[in-house]
């Protein structure tokens, strides 16, 4: 926490503000006690937001949402003014360490009884949260934070606010809704959000508070592969206790429709209130902290003396705290306000929530005519392609990944990422490729060294084991598909209108947005109709989708599809390939 500065207003409302807990998206956050010396985390809009009718309508419909939830594990409201010149909330203040900071860089690994307990907690926040019409978006373990009595979910409903203001308010503020290792799958497609991607969250929070780690691998990987895996790959759920993997599993489960409720999971995972949620040495610890803050008077830009934590279970001593822990639960009331700036804050989560090129500090060795996305056809070509490649290029210096890749055809899909080992202005060398997706498992090697040289601002040739490939400049995002695939396609000729079908969906690359539909033949008198969903790998020169996977309703004699290529001739016509095929099919745009 630090002081006032000259500018900062002295009370807002009931609330007497006595420092600076920290700045976020949405403006500044202080900390402030009402007459009765309760404290709480004020958060004042800043003025440009203030200013805008459309901020203020939602701002002022997320603050009356937010009173509905309560104060069941979650931070209640104490006060708001939502007219006022400059608009504030203010919610109770919550003297505790995040989840991130106990697990991350201190106590380690919570124990089997105090994740059931921690389950329970979370699961009627979220009940709460989603019975007053709220969706969190962002539940992570820097979201969530510990308390004697329990968690507290903290960062929910508002940041909703900034959603639909005109100017691409979220570009220019740095908000981004959702940390890519804690998303949904439909989040990471740019799909409706609903309740059923908190409970995709909370599976990960789950696996990070057993294990340490989290289950679909950091963003150090790279955002795409990252985002990949999330949507495709099943999670690591090793360490997690036998007696959560069920729970857990269901909560992770690609398809929202299969996750189960905040309600069915605060059903089915009691907590006994009599009990101690945490284990005796780090609750005596978060006791201590809570007395210091709820006593302190006046703020101070200076850490009191760090504590020393003593486990009173030797059985248990191996666990003491780390020495680093002792800087962060000195800290820990200064970390708990800034978790509550609508994470506007420089601090990073273990998920490294900031895209690709938040590290400021690294060195930007790469030229910036190769940053980007490029795609282009290695074998085949454009009328008949056989193996396309899409590559993806960040800023970095020598020895970071800098450059991830899916490469589709034949029977595989593959994905990899590789660390930049030399450059100049024209060209680009990037180590072998180290492996992060592949699909089907087990047939994909990593790429070999790439020589990449800029021959114009839209053409890159590539060159790599032996091969070599221009690609071309391609486009990335949330909306990488072109509009015109978008939509659903049926057989050109009208004798096999009805047994097949090909649904396109917007979406980034990465993401599994296509569905084939088509029929495989009789069985036991009736007739079959196998469906498959595809993954995006690149979406120009042609759509070049992965090897298809079955959806549950197929039956068993569904053959595994290899790689697909669709590519759009004049408004209504769409050419499906496979590499294995010598002619495409033709496909009309359903009326």
């Amino acid at each position: 926490m630090h002081v006032l500065e000259a500018e900062d207003p002295r009370r807002m409302g009931d609330f007497t503000l006595v420092g600076r807990l920290g700045a976020g998206g949405m403006g500044q956050v202080f900390l402030g006690r009402r007459a009765d010396g309760r404290p709480a985390a004020v958060k004042v809009v800043r003025a440009s937001l203030a200013e805008d009718p459309e901020f203020r309508a939602r701002f002022r419909q997320e603050v009356a949402a937010l009173h509905r939830v309560g104060g069941e594990w979650t931070a209640p409201v104490l006060g708001a003014d939502t007219e006022a010149t400059a608009p504030w909330v203010a919610t109770e203040y919550v003297p505790g360490p995040s989840l991130h900071q106990v697990v991350g860089a201190g106590y380690g690994p919570l124990p089997e009884a105090t994740l059931h307990s921690l389950t329970g907690r979370l699961a009627r926040a979220l009940r709460a949260i989603h019975g007053a019409g709220l969706v969190h978006r962002d539940l992570k373990p820097s979201n969530i934070l510990l308390t004697v009595d329990g968690p507290r979910v903290i960062d929910f409903g508002i940041a909703r606010a900034l959603d639909t203001v005109a100017g691409g308010l979220r570009t220019s503020t740095g908000v981004v809704l959702g940390s890519p290792a804690f998303m949904s799958p439909e989040q990471v497609r740019g799909l409706r959000v609903t309740p059923a991607a908190d409970m995709f969250g909370l599976g990960s929070v789950l696996v990070y508070a057993a294990t340490g780690r989290l289950p679909f691998g950091s963003a150090e990987l790279g955002l795409h592969a990252l985002m990949f895996r999330i949507a495709e790959e099943e999670p690591d759920l090793t360490g997690v206790p036998h007696s959560l993997t069920g729970l857990v599993t269901a909560c992770l489960a690609k398809d929202p429709a299969l996750r189960p409720t905040a309600e069915q999971v605060a059903a089915r995972i009691r907590t006994d209130a009599a009990e101690p949620w945490l284990p005796a040495e780090l609750l005596a610890e978060l006791g201590r902290l809570a007395a210091r803050v709820l006593t302190e008077g006046t703020p101070s830009q200076d850490p009191a003396p760090a504590p020393r934590v003593v486990p009173e279970d030797p059985v248990r001593s191996a666990r003491r705290w780390r020495p680093a822990v002792a800087a962060v639960v000195a800290l820990a009331a200064t970390a708990a306000g800034t978790a509550l700036a609508l994470r506007g804050d420089g601090g990073k989560d273990p998920a490294g929530s900031g895209a690709p090129g938040a590290s400021q500090s690294a060195a930007r060795s790469v030229p910036d005519a190769f940053t980007g996305a490029w795609e282009g056809v290695v074998e085949g070509d454009v009328e008949m392609p056989k193996r396309v490649l899409r590559l993806e290029i960040t800023q970095g210096g020598p020895g970071d990944p800098v450059a991830s890749y899916i490469d589709t055809g034949g029977e595989q899909q593959c994905g990899g990422r590789g660390a930049l080992v030399s450059a100049d202005a024209d060209t680009l060398v990037v180590a072998g490729s180290r492996l992060t997706v592949q699909m089907p498992q087990g047939r994909c090697g990593p790429q070999a060294r790439q020589t990449l040289t800029v021959r114009s601002p839209s053409i890159l040739t590539w060159e790599s084991g032996g091969l070599t490939a221009d690609l071309h400049r391609s486009t990335g995002g949330p909306q990488a598909v072109p509009d015109e695939y978008v939509g659903v396609w049926v057989p050109a000729n009208e004798l096999y209108r009805q047994q097949g079908m090909v649904r396109i969906a917007q979406g980034p690359a990465g993401g599994r947005l296509v569905r084939i539909a088509d029929e495989a033949g009789m069985e036991g008198g009736t007739e079959q109709v196998c469906e498959s969903s595809y993954v995006v790998g690149a979406v120009s020169p042609v759509l070049a989708l992965g090897p298809g996977t079955y959806t549950a309703e197929s039956g068993g004699d569904c053959r595994q599809h290899d790689a697909v290529f669709l590519t759009v001739a004049g408004d209504e016509l769409l050419l499906y390939s496979m590499a294995v095929d010598a002619e495409p099919a033709h496909y009309v745009r359903k009326s």
